[in-house]
């Protein structure tokens, strides 16, 4: 697993670097929830504390589930029923007191990360993959920044890959409905450049567009 941990106390931090290391699984720890949001595509589980130094991590959680579905769980002194609520409310999906054994955290964790990959569903084409449920795609490793309409107009090729798409299907599929042709056009365009090189994306003139790799 490729686990965030967002902590405060420098021990606790270290120790779960080291523990999580010595399981077989990558880690990356920090206490600052600017650079725990800049890590986030990293990540496939999160270990998030309650009490950060700039700020705290209910507010940190709904900035990763505004962009993100992957598994949070809190770790926390905080052992009332009432934050245990709180943070199940705003979208954790476990929460485990301090203090707490390696073997019960990694025990949940991998229990997360057996849940997610289940239901996770992966659009693939050659070196590309799309996560519809996490609004994220990426060609080989690397990320692509696309805004919403270039993410479901990538969705829309590689629900179909080597397929023919008119104008029109494209329009409807990301749409809704019949757009100006210049406004496609242009969303194609930024599409392409978010791909680079090789691009997959070709125009079969009088036809459509295709998304296609030799």
């Amino acid at each position: 697993m490729r686990v965030l941990v967002v902590e405060d106390d420098p021990g606790v931090r270290e120790a779960l670097e080291l523990g999580l290391s010595l399981e077989g699984h990558k880690v990356k720890a920090t206490e600052s929830p600017k650079e725990a949001l800049a890590l986030l595509p990293w990540a496939e589980v999160v270990v998030l504390d309650v009490l950060l130094p700039e700020g705290d991590g209910f507010a940190l959680l709904k900035e990763i589930r505004a962009r993100s579905e992957v598994p949070v769980l809190m770790l926390t002194a905080l052992d009332a029923v009432e934050w245990r609520v709180k943070g199940l409310k705003e979208g954790a999906d476990d929460y485990l007191v301090k203090p707490y054994s390696l073997s019960e955290l990694l025990a949940r964790l991998e229990a997360l990360y057996r849940r997610a990959h289940r239901k996770e569903e992966v659009l693939a084409y050659k070196d590309l993959r799309l996560y519809p449920r996490r609004m994220e795609a990426y060609r080989g490793e690397r990320r692509l920044a696309l805004s919403p309409k270039t993410f479901l107009l990538l969705k829309a090729f590689l629900e179909s890959p080597e397929e023919v798409l008119s104008k029109e299907a494209l329009m409807l599929r990301v749409w809704g409905e019949e757009v100006e042709p210049a406004t496609l056009e242009v969303h194609l365009s930024l599409l392409r450049k978010a791909l680079g090189e090789p691009n997959p994306i070709q125009t079969v003139r009088g036809y459509g567009y295709r998304l296609f790799l030799p």
